[in-house]
């Protein structure tokens, strides 16, 4: 009877082992699969005198979002240092395919949340879909959750798209920190452009101007470019940590 335990365990292991290494494999590498491609990122203006409403009525909506368990990251931001777009919401979600995209989490119960909490305290000025630039960046695409983030927005002539890529390409080996440049694919003028650099603090931000500046070369292609600093906002932050202060 011994001798039969012991052989039976053996056939069990050698079955059993190499599934279950099988399935750990599988696990780990769907759990370290490299981010997708894509960003949503979004604008909220919040109507004359409802900025504490409107900031309010986005936290209650965020809250519905962790009930019905999101997976999606989402990043929110306050424009700090603008012309035109001081205390405005950016909120982001960053690293999604188009397939995730595709299927957010309840979207009926999602806009209906939405309509109750946020949109009568706000107007929407801004919703696009935005491609990650590899070869023109330093990061993997989603920013690093830090207190502070320059966020640079360019928009170029026509046709100008393909020489202003190069441009940055050329020079991507000297990007100094964390460097996320991103294309607009849907919701707005093309070409647009959109760069992320996230930083502890505003030091690190002024600091690094220099080193950060764009080309001289691509000066003639750009149409407009605005240069903002913003908040990132440990309250309003879904599936994400913030790092710390320093």
């Amino acid at each position: 009877m011994k001798h039969r335990w012991i052989v039976a365990s053996v056939i069990l292991s050698g079955t059993l082992l190499p599934a279950l290494f099988i399935a750990q494999t599988t696990q780990t590498a769907q759990t370290e699969q490299p981010p997708g491609p894509y960003a949503r990122i979004a604008i909220l203006r919040a109507l004359d005198g409802q900025t504490v409403d409107l900031e309010a009525g986005y936290i209650r909506h965020l809250e519905w979002h962790r009930q019905a368990k999101d997976t999606f990251r989402w990043y929110s931001y306050t424009v700090w240092a603008s012309t035109e777009r001081q205390r405005w919401l950016i909120y982001a979600t960053f690293g999604q395919t188009s397939a995730s995209l595709s299927n957010p989490v309840s979207p009926a119960e999602d806009e209906r949340d939405n309509l109750l909490n946020v949109l009568p305290h706000a107007q929407f000025l801004g919703n696009g879909v935005y491609e990650f630039l590899p070869a023109l960046s330093r990061g993997n695409g989603v920013p690093t959750p830090t207190p502070r983030a320059e966020y640079t927005t360019v928009d170029l002539n026509q046709g100008a798209g393909k020489a202003f890529e190069a441009a940055l390409a050329a020079v991507q080996s000297k990007l100094q920190g964390e460097t996320l440049w991103y294309r607009m694919v849907v919701g707005g003028n093309s070409p647009s452009y959109v760069r992320l650099r996230p930083r502890a603090n505003l030091a690190a931000i002024l600091d690094e101007r220099a080193d950060q500046a764009l080309p001289d070369k691509v000066n003639g292609l750009i149409s407009k470019m605005t240069v903002e600093t913003l908040n990132l906002r440990p309250n309003m932050l879904v599936n994400v940590t913030p790092e710390p202060v320093r």
